[in-house]
């Protein structure tokens, strides 16, 4: 069996390795950047964050965008640029963002991420290096209402294993010392103690090159143009490289570029950009610098080590078609939630060298991810994850590697199958 896959970020070599696992060695890899992870997965939020895959139409998120369009503080943004690639997928959006369409939505995401943990698990434990630390994440409170409101959902999703602690001001500055400049903001905290944090790409060059070493072809530099379908199978892709030559399988693991290519076969996928920002500072030589990654509930923003003495801060969402451009507005909004979190490190911005970033999450409409086989015989999906690409990432391969091979799937995969929208 001859497969190709499309991208190679997260999604397309935990794949590649899944399917290696389970006996398929003809495996191509292809990506228009000239290495591995250099698109979404290049400066994501670097969490692996099982207690936080809620999807991002929750209930009320429709009133949220109307009210906040053109804001460049909003967590959620959209750009009335945007708005005609959106019609018909946001009124699936807004659809499964009913209290129960969202919960029971977000359970399978919770299943499909603690597999996921147990499977990058499994990749440390096999030599894959990624700057791996797991310190949970303490997502911060400043409303003692929002607080109670977070404690309920996380007794919530307690049912399926996670396991949530709550933490008064004193315990939390324990945890992390650097929060002590807020202390007198803040009212308390949930310590997710299952999440952990890592480096995508670094992940992602340590993995292509144990597959390369296993005999996995790597094809970088160009476009995939098209998949090519015959009689209602894939034959093929169009490729400057590889004109005429067969597969007998194509997974589209593209990220927000997937619906693009699907299209050229008659799919109409339900995965449409988000732009997400972050900022990675260097911290080398900053004494005690922060340890345990921070989510602040009310700033919608992720402030997270990385590595040796970086600090990566992360948030917000964009739509604005696949526009990667970098706008001023929604990095000082980083910038001034970051000196909210950590003011005397903010303080030093002027000093401190810094990466400014900007990718593309690929967003399915009900806020999971699609993966699995669709209507054309041998064509796959991975794709569609949004925010949690980076921690459903392994989870995912494993599923679909199993489907591919006729296996039965550690999980469910049913809610996460392409079927749901009839491709």
């Amino acid at each position: 069996m001859k497969i190709a896959i499309v991208g190679a970020g997260v999604i397309g070599l935990s794949t590649a390795r899944s399917l290696l696992a389970r006996g398929k060695s003809n495996i191509t890899v292809f990506d228009r950047q000239p290495g591995p992870g250099l698109e979404t997965s290049l400066a994501n939020g670097a969490l692996l964050h099982p207690s936080l895959v809620e999807p991002w139409n929750s209930p009320g998120i429709l009133s949220y965008v109307l009210r906040n369009l053109g804001n460049d503080e909003a967590a959620v943004l959209l750009r009335m640029r945007a708005l005609p690639s959106l019609l018909g997928w946001g009124v699936r959006f807004v659809r499964e963002s009913s209290p129960d369409r969202f919960l029971a939505n977000t359970m399978a995401n919770v299943a499909l991420a603690q597999h996921s943990m147990a499977c990058m698990s499994e990749i440390a434990s096999d030599g894959i290096a990624y700057d791996h630390y797991a310190r949970g994440t303490l997502v911060i409170h400043r409303d003692a209402a929002a607080l109670r409101r977070a404690q309920e959902w996380s007794s919530t999703l307690e049912s399926s294993g996670l396991r949530p602690r709550f933490l008064d001001v004193a315990s939390l500055i324990e945890l992390e010392p650097q929060l002590a400049p807020i202390a007198d903001e803040l009212v308390g905290a949930v310590h997710n103690i299952d999440d952990e944090a890592g480096d995508s790409h670094r992940y992602c060059v340590q993995l292509e090159a144990r597959l390369a070493a296993q005999g996995v072809r790597f094809v970088y530099g160009q476009s995939v143009s098209s998949i090519e379908v015959d009689a209602g199978s894939v034959r093929g892709l169009r490729h400057p490289g590889f004109v005429g030559e067969r597969f007998d399988a194509v997974v589209l693991s593209a990220g927000a570029h997937s619906t693009d290519l699907a299209r050229t076969c008659g799919l109409e996928l339900p995965v449409r950009p988000a732009k997400g920002y972050s900022i990675t500072f260097d911290l080398e030589g900053v004494e005690a610098p922060p340890t345990v990654p921070i989510v602040d509930s009310e700033l919608h923003l992720a402030v997270i080590p990385v590595g040796k003495g970086a600090l990566r801060v992360a948030g917000t969402a964009e739509f604005c078609g696949y526009d990667v451009s970098i706008e001023r507005g929604r990095i000082a909004n980083l910038e001034r939630n970051f000196a909210r979190v950590y003011p005397e490190l903010a303080s030093r911005q002027p000093q401190l060298a810094s990466k400014k970033w900007a990718g593309l999450r690929p967003m399915c409409s009900d806020g999971k991810p699609l993966i699995g086989a669709t209507r054309i015989a041998g064509l796959y999906l991975n794709t569609g994850h949004g925010h949690m690409g980076w921690t459903l990432a392994a989870g995912s391969g494993s599923v679909l590697g199993a489907l591919m091979t006729g296996q039965r799937p550690e999980i469910a995969s049913d809610p996460f199958s392409p079927q749901r929208f009839g491709l």
